[in-house]
C-alpha cells in the first residue's frame, strides 16, 4: 500500500530497525549477507543494501499483502516463497505499513518453537 499522503515519508533500515527492536523480546544478529530480527525464531531480515526486508508470513498473509499491495510485496522466489516468505521493497513502504508487516511476521516468529 504506497502512501499517497503528500509529504508522508517512506520507510528506511533504520526504521525497520527501530520497529523491530521495539517488539518484544527481538534480537539482530547477522544472517548470511542480511540482518536478522529474531523473537523465537527468525521473522524478518533486511538485506545489506536496506532496500529490502524478507518477511516469514503465512502462505495466505503473503497472498493477501501481495493482492493489496503488489508494488510493496512479492514472494521470495523459492521454496521459502511458496511457505510464505515475502520480500517488501521499502522505498515503496510508509512506516504504518512496516510496523503492521513486522509486526505480522514478529507474531509468528515470537509463536514458533526454536528449531534443533
Amino acid at each position: 500500500m504506497p502512501c499517497f499522503f503528500f509529504g508522508a515519508e517512506m520507510a528506511g533500515p533504520d526504521d525497520v530497525r527501530r520497529i523491530a527492536l521495539s517488539l518484544e523480546g527481538t534480537t539482530e544478529a547477522p544472517h548470511f549477507d542480511r540482518i536478522a530480527f529474531k523473537v523465537r525464531r527468525i521473522y524478518a531480515t533486511l538485506a545489506a543494501d536496506g532496500a529490502t526486508l524478507n518477511l516469514m508470513l503465512t502462505p495466505d498473509e503473503q497472498a493477501f499483502k501481495c493482492m493489496l499491495g503488489p508494488e510493496i510485496y512479492i514472494p521470495v522466489p523459492n521454496a521459502w516463497g511458496r511457505n510464505g516468505a515475502t520480500t517488501a521493497r521499502l522505498a515503496d513502504m510508509d512506516e504504518p505499513e512496516l510496523r503492521a508487516a513486522l509486526t505480522m511476521a514478529w507474531e509468528h516468529g515470537r509463536a514458533s518453537k526454536p528449531r534443533r
